[in-house]
């Protein structure tokens, strides 16, 4: 279950997800949390759902 706490933040859109629309704010934060949760829980053994992470000197080579 996700913490009502981030949901509640993460329910104030950003303004792209405004100009779109939304009819249930929390219930898309709740889902765009549990994708972020599950990507990182399983990041190991699903090498295409990894994100990597680098700095910006990384980032720019």
């Amino acid at each position: 279950m996700i913490d009502e706490e981030r949901v509640h933040d993460r329910a104030r859109l950003l303004p792209e997800e405004r100009a779109a629309g939304s009819d249930d704010p929390e219930a898309q934060a709740e889902a765009v949390l549990q994708d972020s949760d599950d990507r990182e829980e399983y990041r190991e053994t699903a090498p295409d759902l990894r994100i990597e992470h680098r700095d910006p000197d990384e980032a720019a080579r």
